[in-house]
């Protein structure tokens, strides 16, 4: 573990949600699954059975067990031919992300993806990092809005399998200007910047939070994307361009992850310039911008109640009255779906900003729990949601980054024994308060020295 991302330890976490499917067959995946399986591929295999062999084999449960089966009849697993037949899949679609073949690169992509969202591969790829990212670069630079939006999503999950080292570093230093580049421009698709905005984002949080000069340049990058959705001088809302609220809500969530690492100072600056413009964004007319926007507010409060207790407000009344209207609001005119989604997030912010109340959520993943009990801790897990998908359970219980980030330590090592039996209820609510207690100092004491750095 690593004592910058300790700065990063915010408690508790919550709820996962599914796997993201992709239909269809993957070139470099059909290609090993007919080999593990000893044929040829046939041009009639069923699509369906080789995303079922991809999907399980990239099952997010855990890939180091020995038995499959403790019946009658069991039979033991060979994991060292199992772990090479994995990194030979591995290296086929490295190989294929060179393909001249357009769809070859995206079919690799979402190997990868799914690959590195759903395994911890940090000593495989510390090996290769310098060729992945070389390839990356290269889909970033060339390829089509697709290629380059899976791009971006898979070197974020690069970053997150470094671990935050240094080799992550490095990664983030080489591609972060392809990344603000594309970000920056207009005549790019909005799936690559949208998905660029939240690569920006992970990357800093997890390789470059330390350095000041690095932060500052990504937020601002960020908030040059997200402000052309802020009122003019009148209080207008401009007109959104198509697709628009998609990328300001990427880039406003990205952002809101870099604030919770943000020292003080730097803090007090930034509430004084976007509460009360990202208050009359409540206004939005797309609901789930509007939602981005109030969870913002609820973060940057809770922030600004850390930081001096006696914080309040701008015209706190006017808001408040803004939260009920949306906690209620009955408008016909909008999806069943989305008012009811609305409502719920809007009561909690409510909530919070009148009687500093939250609803702390649990998230359980083997033996283990952790909570969410406030909205910088909510951020930052939804952060890593976003990126990892359902995969998050695994990293929770297996990468040494999520574990420190999350005040988890060191990865358990449990027997079958052990596996059978439940920790009391009691046990891991007081290793929690240890933890979250530990984990707020050790974090006031980073954000001072980065405060000086700054």
């Amino acid at each position: 573990t690593h004592t910058h991302t300790q700065s990063r330890v915010h408690g508790n976490m919550s709820t996962l949600t599914g796997t993201n499917k992709r239909d269809g067959k993957l070139q470099c995946e059909k290609s090993f699954i007919c080999a593990k399986n000893g044929v040829k591929a046939e041009s009639g295999a069923s699509d369906d059975e080789l995303t079922s062999d991809i999907l399980s084999h990239y099952s997010s449960a855990s890939e180091t067990t020995s038995v499959l089966d403790d019946g009658p009849g069991s039979e033991q697993v060979d994991e060292q031919t199992a772990q090479e037949e994995t990194e030979d899949k591995l290296k086929q679609c490295i190989d294929n992300l060179m393909d001249k073949s357009a769809k070859t690169r995206l079919a690799a992509l979402e190997s990868l993806r799914q690959a590195f969202s759903s395994r911890v591969l940090y000593d495989f790829l510390t090996e290769r990092r310098l060729t992945v990212s070389d390839c990356l670069e290269r889909s970033l630079k060339k390829g089509s809005g697709e290629e380059q939006a899976a791009a971006a999503t898979v070197f974020a999950l690069l970053c997150i399998q470094l671990e935050g080292r240094d080799e992550a570093e490095e990664g983030f230093k080489m591609l972060r200007p392809i990344l603000t580049t594309i970000l920056s421009d207009s005549t790019a698709s909005i799936a690559a910047r949208q998905s660029c905005a939240r690569a920006l984002g992970m990357c800093c949080y997890v390789s470059a939070a330390d350095d000041g000069e690095d932060l500052i340049k990504s937020m601002a990058l960020l908030e040059s994307v997200f402000m052309s959705s802020y009122p003019n001088r009148e209080g207008t809302l401009p007109t959104p361009k198509p697709g628009s609220p998609v990328l300001h809500s990427a880039a406003l969530q990205a952002w809101s992850l870099l604030v919770t690492v943000c020292p003080a100072s730097r803090l007090r600056v930034l509430l004084g310039i976007h509460l009360p413009k990202l208050q009359v964004c409540l206004q939005s007319n797309d609901v789930n911008y509007r939602i981005a926007v109030g969870e913002t507010i609820a973060l940057l409060v809770e922030l600004g109640r850390e930081i001096d207790e006696e914080f309040e407000v701008e015209d706190g009344e006017g808001l408040c009255e803004c939260l009920k209207s949306l906690a209620t609001d009955g408008n016909k005119h909008r999806a069943k779906n989305d008012r009811r989604k609305q409502r719920s997030i809007f009561r909690e912010v409510l909530h919070y900003i009148e009687n500093e109340d939250f609803t702390e959520e649990k998230i359980r993943f083997g033996v283990e729990s952790v909570y969410i009990d406030g909205w910088l801790r909510r951020r930052i897990y939804y952060a890593f949601k976003e990126i990892l998908e359902s995969g998050v359970r695994h990293h929770l219980q297996f990468n040494p980054l999520l574990r420190d980030i999350f005040g988890l330590g060191a990865p358990l090592i449990l027997d079958a024994a052990v596996k059978g039996n439940k920790i009391s209820r009691f046990e891991k609510h007081l290793f929690n308060s240890a933890a979250f207690k530990a984990r707020t100092k050790q974090r006031n004491k980073v954000r001072d020295k980065r405060a000086d750095v700054m």
